[in-house]
């Protein structure tokens, strides 16, 4: 189990390094930021079950903290894109 602890954590941090390397592209900024999103929420999401495997005890903060994490990166790709329209409609 704490492999699998440390395996999680691992992944976790190579999808945060991954999400960084679209911003040295040429591509949009609102490709370039849904990319690195994405891939810090699951790079976020990894590194907290790896603790939660560690520390089943702190389940309940743990749980919250996933749950946090998704919809705050739902909402703020929602608002990001809001604002990218022209005009602000």
């Amino acid at each position: 189990m704490e492999i699998f602890s440390y395996t999680c954590m691992v992944i976790g941090i190579i999808f945060w390094f991954w999400g960084t390397l679209p911003l040295i592209g040429k591509r949009s900024v609102l490709f370039k930021l849904h990319s690195l999103s994405v891939a810090d929420t699951l790079g976020s999401m990894s590194i907290i079950i790896g603790l939660l495997l560690k520390i089943p005890i702190e389940w309940p903060l743990l749980l919250l903290a996933i749950i946090s994490l998704a919809i705050w990166n739902t909402v703020l790709g929602y608002v990001l894109a809001y604002c990218s329209i022209e005009g602000g409609k």
